[in-house]
């Protein structure tokens, strides 16, 4: 953040309060619509685990279809302890007043409630980079989901093996 001013940090982190906000309510409703999701899928993108992810993907991205692409998770493939995963991801997508990532979901389909992560954006924010830390409850598949202002959605998978239990 150097180079920006105190009123551009404190926009930020207004931004990253109101997302948590977000997050701790639920995330934002489907508008009472009836949603389908279908994927893409190449030979390593994962099926929905169960009807939980499934609902998940519904509720959240309707009908549109997820491609692979412009989303880059980074994770190690194995971790000790599930109850501290260090998770990056960055996308080479637009974040302009006509495109922008509007919305980041973060999946772990093994865990208790699967969506662990869920954050709305502006195109104010700038490039897209979020380095955060997430329980795992078991081995499982984790899906970075980014929606773009104009209806695209764009994904990444990283499976990730973890032997110690940090859901409970």
């Amino acid at each position: 953040m150097s180079g920006q001013s105190a009123g551009g940090r404190r926009e930020f982190l207004k931004a990253v309060g109101v997302a948590g906000a977000v997050v701790a309510l639920g995330g934002v409703s489907a508008g009472g619509r009836t949603l389908s999701a279908r994927l893409v899928r190449g030979p390593e993108d994962p099926e929905p685990p169960n009807e939980i992810v499934a609902k998940i993907l519904k509720d959240r991205l309707g009908d549109r279809t997820i491609q692979r692409g412009h989303v880059t998770l980074d994770m190690a493939a194995m971790t000790e302890d599930g109850r501290y995963v260090p998770v990056s991801l960055e996308s080479d997508l637009p974040m302009t007043a006509e495109k922008y990532i509007k919305s980041v979901y973060f999946i772990i389909d093994h865990n208790p409630d699967p969506l662990v992560f869920a954050m709305h954006l502006t195109p104010r924010i700038g490039p897209l980079a979020i380095q955060t830390r997430v329980k795992m409850r078991r081995t499982s598949w984790i899906r970075a989901i980014c929606e773009t202002s104009d209806g695209e959605v764009w994904a990444d998978y990283a499976k990730v093996e973890t032997t110690l239990n940090g859901c409970g």
